[in-house]
């Protein structure tokens, strides 16, 4: 789910939610592509875990010109300019920048009027004849809330911008050659925004990745509107589809852990990693946790041979019962003794991580704190699904109280 680091059809309900995986699993084998391209499988933790962190592993060689065609999808993730698919020292320097701007101190900053975003929409939802949209009315408004505010971009379309999001990660849901029309509307958005923030700085996420640039050495203004076009996405994707998929848990399966969460507000961050460990938000292997060998490198006791193509399988990965004897729904509020892997790790690590778990912690309190007795207004079976994305998560969740 990662968007440093599916297509669009819905699965069944148990391919959403948590899955227990009893048996080990074992080391790598081969499966292929819907391109017909070979590629590993990795599956148990810790290998998975080297496919998202060894260098001799990297996103460049997946998208170079003499690169096997790794999704018949192409869509903003097989750019080979932005970040996600930079390697060694050059997405180093990008990533710092990003880190900059990002600093740690400011999540903590943010942590109050990002709770009065989720209260005033709670507020609204509770206004809202019944039933009532969770997705449209909660789930997708507060990202698009807080990123707008965050980025500075309130007097922007927020349609427009949701509309952005859908082509960037499209698999099926539009033709080709829409989503490289929007997105290089998307491109002269972001162009629009920088230029905007460079002639009038501000206290918003832009100017601060503007600034870090300059003080860096300078960057290509092309790359910093590949940044701002990123985090765009990223701060409203992941935490769109994150949210919609655990109500759909938490208001069917996970009803005890819905209860306790609205009772104790220090469960939450708890709750919010286990949540990400077990509830996926992509029916298949995600392009994101894929890499290409530049080298030959073993693997569990495969060798792969350079040139090939290997994708970390998360979702297993993330329940492996050797590094995870308990299935998230046992635990819901027990501590990881190991990081999962649902965001990434190594140098692609989610860019919307930070702000993801921020959103999912106080949603996961507040919402039930305010509305304990809210319910799903539709059979688990007749849930709509957002159709031909990367990611899957709810289109439609109409719910009562």
């Amino acid at each position: 789910m990662s968007l440093e680091n599916g297509n669009g059809t819905a699965e069944p309900l148990e391919m959403l939610h948590t899955h227990r995986v009893d048996e080990p699993l074992g080391p790598p084998f081969l499966s292929a592509l819907k391109t017909g391209v070979p590629v590993w499988v990795v599956q148990r933790h810790p290998e998975a875990r080297q496919v998202l962190t060894d260098p001799r592993l990297n996103r460049a060689s997946l998208v170079a010109p003499d690169a096997p065609p790794h999704t018949p999808y192409p869509n903003l993730l097989t750019d080979p300019s932005i970040l996600n698919n930079l390697d060694g020292e050059e997405h180093r320097r990008l990533r710092r920048t990003v880190s900059k701007a990002f600093a740690p101190r400011s999540i903590a900053l943010w942590r109050p009027w990002v709770a009065s975003v989720v209260d005033g929409l709670i507020d609204k939802l509770i206004e809202t004849p019944q039933p009532a949209d969770v997705i449209s009315g909660f789930a997708s408004s507060l990202p698009s809330s807080v990123l707008s505010r965050l980025m500075g971009l309130d007097e922007f379309d927020r349609d427009r911008l949701a509309n952005f999001c859908d082509h960037a990660f499209s698999t099926t849901a539009f033709p080709p050659e829409q989503v490289q029309a929007v997105l290089g509307e998307f491109a002269a958005f972001g162009a629009e925004v920088v230029a905007m923030r460079r002639a009038e700085p501000g206290d918003d996420l832009v100017s601060s990745l503007i600034k870090a640039a300059d003080e860096d050495g300078g960057l290509p203004e092309e790359q910093i509107v590949g940044l701002v076009i990123l985090l765009t996405v990223a701060g409203h994707e992941v935490t769109t589809t994150v949210i919609g998929n655990t109500l759909v848990y938490l208001l069917t399966d996970g009803r005890d852990a819905w209860r306790a969460l609205g009772q104790d507000e220090s469960l939450a961050p708890i709750a919010a990693e286990q949540m990400l460990r077990g509830i996926s938000i992509g029916g298949d292997i995600l392009p994101g946790f894929m890499r290409r060998a530049i080298e030959d490198v073993e693997i569990g006791g495969v060798l792969i041979k350079k040139g090939e193509l290997v994708a970390a399988d998360t979702k297993t990965a993330n329940l492996d019962p050797e590094v995870y004897p308990k299935d998230p729904r046992e635990a819901p509020f027990s501590a990881l003794g190991t990081p999962h892997l649902g965001l990434g790790a190594g140098p692609h690590y989610c860019l919307g991580a930070w702000l993801a778990k921020l959103e999912m912690e106080l949603t996961l309190h507040r919402l039930p704190s305010r509305l304990p007795d809210l319910r799903l207004d539709v059979a688990p079976e007749n849930i709509e699904w957002r159709p031909g994305q990367m990611t899957r998560s709810p289109q439609v969740l109409p719910v009562t109280w």
